[in-house]
């Protein structure tokens, strides 16, 4: 009966921790969208952004993927 409590435990915490990766894709797509507008606000700025881009895109996913991790280790960890 311990056993079971301590799975479902387990399963919950990687269920939760899950989450994160779809913040992270929520994060990456807000990032887009907003270099995009701004952008198209004043496309000769543009490219001066694109390495911010790129590097909040990266901080975004590095989230997602430690997220993952998180939940990975959760649910195989013993």
């Amino acid at each position: 009966m311990e056993g079971d409590i301590a799975n479902m435990g387990q399963f919950i915490g990687a269920g939760l921790a899950g989450i994160g990766s779809g913040a992270a894709a929520i994060g990456v797509g807000t990032v887009a969208g907003n270099y995009l507008s701004g952008a198209l606000r004043n496309p000769s700025a543009a490219s001066g952004q694109t390495a911010t881009l790129f590097i909040g895109m990266a901080f975004a996913e590095a989230l997602g993927i430690f997220s993952f991790l998180v939940a990975l280790l959760l649910m195989f960890a013993v």
